[in-house]
């Protein structure tokens, strides 16, 4: 099992971006979400030592995305927040969310995000910003 932390405010994969030169198209990612796929990798490796998993491991990863609590929210929200009671309902989504953790992971937690067969995926508020993920191997 390995665990780690990425701290900060949790980003979504962004769509590609697409430009033109010399009538060529050509796609990109956006800085924001190159730099967030970064912090990741960074974080996996200064926690983790740099453990890989085998091309053919089935493997578990569950993420907790923590936000950060809006300034305008009362007393009482941000209460029920902390304790869990009310979850982040808005973007980024869930889906978007683990994409960029996986794709930040690909060759230096596992061989490709292929190999994910149980996600779990939940967005909440912290008073802490941050991503938690934990990778098991699934066992059958």
């Amino acid at each position: 099992m390995v665990e780690f932390t990425v701290f900060g405010t949790p980003v979504g994969k962004g769509r590609p971006k697409f430009s033109t030169f010399n009538g060529n198209v050509a796609a990109y990612t956006p800085a924001k979400t190159v730099n967030y796929e970064n912090l990741v990798r960074l974080s996996y490796q200064q926690q983790c030592a740099g453990q890989i998993y085998d091309k053919d491991t089935q493997l578990r990863v569950r993420i907790r995305a923590y936000f950060p609590i809006p300034k305008s929210v009362s007393k009482k929200k941000r209460e029920a927040m902390i304790e869990g009671l009310l979850l982040h309902t808005k973007k980024p989504d869930c889906d978007n969310v683990a994409k960029a953790i996986l794709d930040a992971l690909n060759g230096v937690a596992f061989y490709d995000d292929s190999q994910v067969c149980v996600l779990a995926v939940s967005k909440r508020y912290g008073i802490e910003p941050r991503v938690e993920v934990v990778i098991n191997e699934e066992k059958i």
